[in-house]
């Protein structure tokens, strides 16, 4: 790679390393300029997970002393159960052909794009009119895991949603437990992706970078700007990608 193609990764690296310190999503902005840059759709899947797990392992040390119990939940089982899920949708992804892949991803994309517009509204209603136990929750982060595993974008957003169904718990309560469970389902995918070699590190490194010094001006960014506007500006990058990839596949 040139000097100058080297910037794409670094810029969207910043970007996207903002975007998962002020609300998630972070994935939006990686995947599509990987993919830009020439790399099938898993592995820059998996080259834009590694590039943003510094970030992600960052937040979670951060919130460490912040971590409790979850719906009656211990952190620690939460923290295995993701790890093995995480295990098992990284390895699917390794599995899946990239024409296939190509196929899947932009449906994955309005999954998380329909979670994100909706997600909080579903939750608090959802909450209103029902009790769910332990076994459900532990249930449903097996199946975060496995996503998280596979594609993850939008996964920390999926959580607080499920989080605040299951647990009736206030989003900034679930800070915490949310970073660590998306750090550690971006580490165990790490280990699958690197292992297989999936992984490109001459776009990785410097989207790595990038990603590093943007979770740190997102995370100071944060502290200025409204919800309102974090979560528009989401949305707008997130439906914006869902229809690039929706073109790209079945135009």
């Amino acid at each position: 790679m040139s000097p100058a193609a080297l910037l794409l990764p670094f810029a969207a690296g910043a970007v996207g390393g903002a975007m998962n310190a002020l609300a998630g999503g972070g994935t939006f902005a990686t995947l599509p300029a990987l993919i830009a840059l020439g790399l099938p759709a898993n592995v820059a899947n998996a080259t834009s997970n590694v590039a943003l797990l510094p970030g992600a392992a960052t937040s979670a040390w951060a919130f460490r002393d912040e971590l409790g119990p979850v719906g009656g939940v211990g952190w620690r089982l939460l923290a295995a159960v993701t790890f093995v899920a995480a295990l098992a949708g990284s390895l699917l992804l390794v599995a899946t052909p990239t024409r296939a892949f190509d196929l899947i991803i932009p449906w994955l994309l309005l999954f998380a794009f329909v979670v994100i517009a909706f997600g909080k509204h579903a939750a608090d209603w959802l909450h209103a009119r029902v009790t769910i136990g332990r076994p459900t929750l532990i249930g449903a982060q097996v199946l975060l895991g496995v996503y998280g595993g596979y594609f993850g974008g939008g996964v920390g957003l999926m959580t607080t949603a499920v989080y605040g169904l299951l647990a009736g718990v206030s989003p900034r309560a679930l800070f915490a437990p949310r970073v660590t469970m998306l750090g550690i389902a971006n580490l165990a995918a790490a280990v699958v992706f690197v292992g297989f070699g999936l992984v490109r590190w001459a776009a990785c490194v410097p989207m790595l970078l990038g990603a590093m010094l943007g979770g740190w001006a997102g995370a100071k960014l944060g502290k200025r700007l409204p919800a309102d506007a974090v979560r528009l500006w989401t949305l707008m990058v997130t439906g914006a990608t869902t229809a690039v990839f929706f073109w790209r596949a079945y135009a």
